[in-house]
Parts: C-alpha cells; sequence; structure tokens
C-alpha cells in the first residue's frame, strides 16, 4: 500500500496546485491514500469550498493544527465530515475529532493528528499520553495506524518518533513549511520524516510575500500578511507499506511543481 501525505497547503495557490497536480500524482504512483494537512488552506483555518476543493481532488483525509478554528466553516465540517480531523490533545469538549478510520480495500487505516506544545501559544493536553491514549482505542480495528504531528519544535517530533515506534507505522511532521532530509524507516518498521514541508508559492517566506517578511525582519515592524501567489509546488512524503507485514519498508520525499 502506498500513503501519499501532504505538506501544509497554504492558501489559494496551494490548494489549486493540489488541485492541479494530485489527480495525476495519484494515477502515477499508484497511490492507495491521501492525507494532506489543511490547517491553511483559506489562510489561517479552513472554508468548505477550499476542504470541497481538496477531497474532489483526492485527498481522503485532512488533518488540521494551530488554526484549526480559524474559520466558523470548520465547526460544522467537523460536526458533519468524517474525512477531516483536528488534533487529538485540544481539551475535552473541543467540536470535533482527533482521529479517524477509513477502510481500502481490505485494509483499515487509522489516521491520527496531534499537536506538539513547544513555542505553540495554546493550551493543550500532552501529545505523547494523547497518543497513547488513541492508540489504545483503535490498535485493534486497524491494520496501519498514520500519525500528523503538527509541530514547531524538530526536538518534539523526534522524540515522538521514539515514542511512537512500534506502535504506529507511518509518523510524520507538519507545521514548519520546510521540508526536512531525515526520512527513514526504522528498525521496527515505522516510517519517519520531522516535516514534509509547505504546498504553496515558492517565491515566498512560509507562504507569505516575502517583502513583508523581510520588512518584519528589517524594521521590526509587522504589516498584515499578504499570502503569496506565483509559481507553486506541492511538497509532501510518500509511505510504502507492506501489505503482509504491515510495516513500512520506504519512505520518499516529494517535490511537485
Amino acid at each position: 500500500m502506498k500513503i501519499l501525505t501532504i505538506g501544509d497547503i497554504f492558501g489559494q495557490c496551494g490548494v489549486e496546485h493540489t488541485a492541479f497536480v494530485l489527480p495525476g500524482l495519484i494515477k502515477e504512483e499508484n497511490i492507495d491514500f491521501c492525507i494532506a494537512n489543511g490547517e491553511n488552506a483559506s489562510g489561517a483555518g479552513i472554508t468548505k469550498s477550499d476542504y470541497d476543493r481538496l477531497i474532489d481532488a483526492g485527498v481522503d483525509v485532512i488533518t488540521l493544527g494551530n488554526h484549526t478554528f480559524g474559520k466558523k466553516d470548520v465547526f460544522s465540517l467537523l460536526e458533519n465530515s468524517y474525512d477531516i480531523i483536528r488534533p487529538a490533545n485540544y481539551p475535552q469538549g473541543v467540536a470535533g475529532r482527533g482521529y479517524g478510520i477509513y477502510k481500502r480495500g481490505n485494509k483499515k487505516i487509522g489516521v491520527i493528528n496531534l499537536m506538539g506544545r513547544v513555542d505553540i501559544p495554546i493550551s493543550l493536553d500532552c501529545p505523547f499520553k494523547s497518543a497513547d491514549s488513541v492508540i489504545e482505542k483503535i490498535k485493534d480495528e486497524c491494520d496501519i495506524i498514520a500519525v500528523d504531528f503538527h509541530a514547531e519544535a524538530t526536538s518534539e517530533k523526534k522524540a515522538m518518533m521514539y515514542h511512537l515506534d512500534s506502535k504506529v507505522t507511518l509518523l510524520f511532521g507538519t507545521h514548519t513549511h520546510v521540508q526536512t532530509a531525515d526520512e527513514r524507516v526504522t528498525p521496527r518498521g515505522m516510517g519517519y520524516i520531522t516535516d514534509i514541508g509547505m504546498t504553496g508559492a515558492e517565491e515566498s517566506v512560509l507562504g507569505v510575500e516575502k517583502e513583508i517578511i523581510l520588512e518584519r525582519f528589517i524594521t521590526g515592524v509587522g504589516r498584515k500578511f499578504v499570502y503569496a501567489s506565483g509559481r507553486a509546488s506541492l511538497s509532501g512524503a510518500i509511505f510504502t507499506v507492506d501489505d503482509e507485514t504491515l510495516k513500512c519498508t520506504d519512505v520518499r520525499r516529494i517535490c511537485i511543481r
């Protein structure tokens, strides 16, 4: 089985590029299942229209992050749609689900969304304990478990790799918008990469017009963010899972222009 993961889809540029390249990518790479982080698809958050475009393009599950509740549409989406989830370690009582179980062929795939706590100014439960709690609930119902860990610190993500090794099939990081070159398969058969990158405008600083960010760094005075446009790329990773052993056998970074 091949599982495609797509890094933070940012703004209309990212949504449009995903809609343009994803159907062909799925066909060319024989993708069985697609997980995409869409917390920035509509800027800070996701709207119903952008959700629809991503699902129609071939995304099977949309994960979120610190901007989960940035758009009012998300409350209805989380209540009525099973193919969009938010971090499982939001405090109890928050709208939505932190995981889902999806069937592909004769396999069931559990997808868990988690969020880190280092340098993320939101009240969150411990992601490590939350991961254990969800895994304990779903492990007997799933053949494969995939985790999107939406976190700022590479150290926290690497620690999560060691914590979840042998407990899940694949773990990929999102949030920093910069793809890392540390993809690996652990000796216990878990696929891992610290961050799969961003899907959006290449001539930007993490998706925002570069002039605005340069001004902020040079003068210390910030202006309202304007999301960049122009040539785009889709960043992510493809995880190959053995159908018999249910262990990951390969992780390959991708960047599709």
